[in-house]
């Protein structure tokens, strides 16, 4: 959706390579989370996007595409092992975790599943992820991509939403460098929002 020439600008000068090259078709991300570490997750948006576990290994159901210079973020809210579980038991396991996941440091496994552009055979990447990879000091991206993530929940009125506000993604967003005109003209969408609320 083009609007103003701002966004015509976006779409069909800066991205258009983007948009127009595909790098990578069919692509299908998985986690698996180790139970010893995480005892509960929860992904945020992405809800029409959810494939079945088998579908992840099937060449044969379509996924997305990737363009040149092309990004894709996915936000999940977790729970710890050792933290008050919000319901009694595991929610999405049927056992106990085994000996390889209480004596690894992994949290977490991250995979990529995706095809060459003009292939039919999709490849596999996996990526481990741990303690190593935790910091307490998250980039001004990923506090930006949480604080749309707050946004959007809060529009539509989910149920997970807590001690989210608009008032709460306004302070995040002003937490941070918005190098962008982008960024910038998101921070005054919210903050009109937020006005008019």
């Amino acid at each position: 959706y083009i609007d103003d020439i701002k966004e015509a600008n976006k779409v069909l000068v800066e991205e258009l390579g983007a948009n127009m090259v595909t790098v990578a078709k069919d692509v299908k991300l998985q986690v698996e989370f180790n139970p010893a570490y995480i005892s509960e997750y929860r992904l945020v948006g992405y809800d029409n996007r959810v494939l079945a576990d088998e579908d992840f290994e099937d060449d044969t159901k379509d996924a997305g595409e990737v363009g040149a210079g092309h990004s894709v973020t996915v936000i999940y809210e977790l729970v710890k092992a050792d933290e008050d579980s919000t319901e009694s038991g595991l929610k999405y396991q049927d056992s106990a975790p085994n000996d390889f996941a209480k004596e690894t440091d992994e949290w977490l496994t991250l995979s990529v599943r995706y095809k060459e552009p003009d292939g039919d055979e999709s490849k596999l990447l996996a990526y481990p992820i741990g303690q190593g990879d935790y910091t307490d000091d998250p980039s001004d991206d990923f506090i930006f991509a949480s604080s749309v993530a707050e946004f959007g929940m809060i529009l539509s009125k989910s149920e997970y939403v807590n001690e989210g506000s608009l008032k709460r993604v306004i302070k995040k967003l002003d937490s941070i460098d918005l190098d962008d005109e982008y960024k910038e003209e998101f921070r005054e969408l919210v903050d009109a929002i937020r006005l008019n609320d």
